[in-house]
């Protein structure tokens, strides 16, 4: 063998990359989520459908 194996040594370091992501998931949700982007987004596809709701509600 040209190694020897560590469980324990491999075992920490799992964890250890395991704890550092699930850290850093809350941070990147917000950021991700609640960027300006969306609201922009979500302004400007409200405007488009304001001529085609009220093109529906005169002819219904």
């Amino acid at each position: 063998m040209p190694h020897r194996t560590r469980p324990l040594t491999a075992l920490l370091v799992f964890l250890g990359v395991n704890v550092a992501l699930v850290s850093t998931i809350t941070p990147v949700y917000d950021f991700v989520c609640f960027h300006p982007y969306w609201e922009r987004r979500r302004e400007s596809r409200c405007k488009e459908w304001e001529p085609a709701n009220e093109k529906n509600a005169d002819t219904g």
